[in-house]
């Protein structure tokens, strides 16, 4: 890789002898028992409760899980002398850290507290909706992460009773009814008397957080309990820490890991209390329940940069081992065996139509995994944006098989579409990269890419394994199916382990890519166009280039051109095209080779992407970017690592923060 990767900053050392040879992690410690890395999150939520100072370790923890996205961020400390401080501010984490510094120091000292970071949902990204909300008396503090979808009815009993909200939130609502609910002032739910839960901060918490409807996870702290912290979650992720004389809580274990490696891992409805001593899980019925603490396997490195200039480039990179990583122990005598098979093979061969429903970049791996599985299998196979599939009542039932995508394991549209497959008594089956998430919890199997975690909200290395992971489930359900022999399947895996070789040498090619970046910066919009397992590809790249460069790029199957968008052709546009294989798919090759031409003829100005070795393109391409020949199937695994390279290199030229597009997060946990 060296030199020709420039800017990708130091060059990882390049291994080529077989997949065992990569780095791995500790398969046995991500199992579900606790979560890996690193859980996609649209806020950033830590709470502290411990000896040192409460805002040193929750400003720092908050500085970890600003990759995520957000507009505004907050903190409220108790100075354990019945006084909670609170401030917040729009904008980015240093906004909030200006304004500390100008405040009185000593207003924050206390060593229980809780901050936040937010990306709007209900009202606009401002200093009056930024998180913690407080109560009327501004006793107690509630951040938030997630939509309460009946927050106007309870807004509207709110103001009825006389109290006036300060923000255009559904957050708020939760601060007022557990601080009534606290104070006894008033039932928290219709049938308990105000007596239940007068005075005790989790029962109050339980109350109301039985009347919500949606997703949450919510954190509170009140100032007539300095050393307690109370937070509840529902399909939205959150994790305790667990430390010497302080324990942590955050929707990351980034948070705190430089602080302590042993965690747990709440469950759904679950409320936590939280002390400097421990921890008390419950349900939302006040029943002590059993949680299973895991420990992190992976350092603080593994979530910086290492040298790179953005998180981007560096998991660029780490695609060799990302991929190796999720092919590893798949294959046990001469079987592939998925990490939670609750599926069986009778299951499996009991299946006669398939599902795949993802959002983003893992529609497009969805996109692909329906080419090999229709391949391999012949059984058919539908691709459905998870946000349309539940509202078209597709048609499902016990022999449909629905296979449901998400690096984080928590976005909501492809969450709802996994219940609703389950209500129609459909199997489901989750690919995921992050263990213990919700969407492997309410599967029926699951299948983890252990890419390890993925800072740039933009998806890379995680795109690139959640292909190689839907492969193996092709393979799997051709194993049991019998639509391929045990030598056959075998065969393939073994196809599927020189990957992270072939993606190897197409990293060491992307010079030409970032070269071209520079000069295609300027353009006022780019084209993508590909055939066959190509066109998923070229959406990807569209995709990337929209996220990253804010640029219109838009894709198209080939065959489409002279359907449409061929109007779109003028002199000097870019058309970026993903060729296939000429010896793979020679009746394909000769049908895009024409599309180029035709494109040619009219002004654009063609990036190609092809095979090694395919001359027969060089006279058309404007600029050709070479990928190595492999399978056609596996296409897509070298032919996306130029468009990644390509769509960063094009948003640092153009001055963007490559990381940290405009308007995204990492994972979208609302519908």
């Amino acid at each position: 890789m060296g030199s020709e990767l420039g800017s990708f900053g130091p060059a990882i050392v390049r291994v080529r002898a077989t997949i065992r040879r990569y780095p791995t992690f500790d398969r046995a410690a991500l199992r579900p028992s606790g979560p890996p890395p690193t859980l996609g999150l649209m806020c950033g939520i830590v709470g502290y409760v411990g000896r040192r100072p409460a805002l040193e370790v929750i400003l720092e923890g908050l500085r970890r899980l600003e990759y995520r996205g957000y507009d505004s961020a907050g903190v409220a400390v108790l100075d354990g002398h019945g006084k909670l401080a609170v401030e917040r501010k729009a904008g980015q984490l240093r906004n909030l850290e200006a304004q500390l510094a100008r405040l009185d120091a000593r207003s924050f000292e206390g060593s229980t507290g809780m901050g936040h970071t937010r990306w709007a949902t209900h009202g606009g990204p401002t200093d009056r909706n930024a998180h913690p909300h407080t109560d009327s008396a501004g006793m107690l503090a509630v951040v938030h992460n997630g939509i309460i979808e009946n927050f106007a009815p309870l807004r509207a009993e709110l103001e009825a009773s006389g109290i006036e909200l300060a923000s255009d939130t559904d957050t708020e609502a939760a601060a007022h009814l557990v601080a009534l609910a606290y104070s006894g002032a008033r039932p928290a739910t219709g049938a308990a008397g105000a007596s239940a839960t007068a005075g005790d901060l989790a029962a109050s918490v339980r109350a109301v957080c039985r009347r919500l409807q949606g997703a949450f996870t919510l954190v509170f702290t009140h100032a007539d309990q300095p050393d307690l912290i109370v937070a509840a979650r529902r399909s939205s992720p959150l994790v305790l820490g667990l430390g010497d004389g302080e324990t942590f809580l955050a929707s990351d274990v980034a948070a705190f890991i430089e602080h302590t490696r042993d965690a747990v891992e709440l469950g759904q409805d679950q409320v936590v209390t939280i002390t400097r001593d421990g921890y008390q899980v419950t349900d939302l019925d006040g029943e002590p329940v059993a949680v299973t603490p895991f420990r992190v396997t992976w350092d603080l490195a593994a979530a910086e940069k290492g040298g790179h200039d953005y998180f981007m480039l560096k998991e660029i990179e780490e695609q060799p081992s990302a991929i190796a990583n999720t092919l590893r122990g798949h294959l046990t005598d001469r079987r592939i065996v998925l990490d939670e098979q609750r599926l069986t093979d009778t299951d499996l061969r009991d299946v006669d139509k398939v599902f795949v429903v993802a959002c983003g970049t893992a529609y497009h791996s969805g996109l692909l995994a329906k080419y090999a599985i229709e391949h391999w299998t012949r059984l058919p196979c539908e691709v459905e944006l998870a946000s349309e599939f539940r509202y078209r009542d597709p048609v499902l039932d016990r022999q449909t098989l629905v296979m449901a995508i998400s690096q984080s394991g928590e976005t909501m549209d492809t969450l709802e579409a996994v219940r609703h497959a389950k209500q129609q008594k459909a199997r489901v089956l989750a690919v995921c990269n992050t263990n213990g998430a919700q969407i492997p919890r309410e599967s029926d199997a699951v299948l983890y890419t252990h890419a390890g975690p993925e800072i740039g909200v933009a998806a890379t290395k995680t795109f690139t394994s959640q292909i190689a992971a839907t492969y193996l489930v092709g393979l799997a359900l051709a194993q049991a199916r019998g639509t391929k022999y045990p030598d056959e399947v075998a065969r393939e895996f073994a196809e599927l382990e020189t990957m992270p070789d072939a993606v190897a040498a197409a990293l060491d090619g992307v010079g030409a890519a970032r070269e071209l970046a520079r000069e295609l910066a300027s353009s006022r919009a780019v084209l993508f166009l590909g055939r066959h397992v190509g066109y998923p590809v070229a959406l990807e790249g569209a995709l990337k280039l929209k996220e990253l460069a804010y640029m219109h790029a838009e894709a198209f199957a080939a065959g489409e051109l002279k359907h449409g968008p061929i109007a779109l052709i003028e002199e000097g546009l870019p058309v970026v095209v993903v060729m296939p294989s000429p010896k793979g798919r020679a009746v394909l090759h000769a049908k895009l080779l024409s599309n180029i031409q035709e494109i040619t003829a009219r002004g654009a100005r063609t990036v190609v992407i092809a095979e090694e070795g395919d001359e027969t393109i060089r006279p058309f391409a404007h600029h050709l970017l070479e990928v190595p020949a492999v399978p056609t199937l596996l296409q897509p695994l070298v032919s996306a690592v130029p468009l990644q390279v390509l769509a960063a290199e094009i948003a640092r030229a153009r001055g963007y923060d490559v990381d940290k597009p405009r308007n995204l997060a990492k994972s979208v946990t609302v519908e």
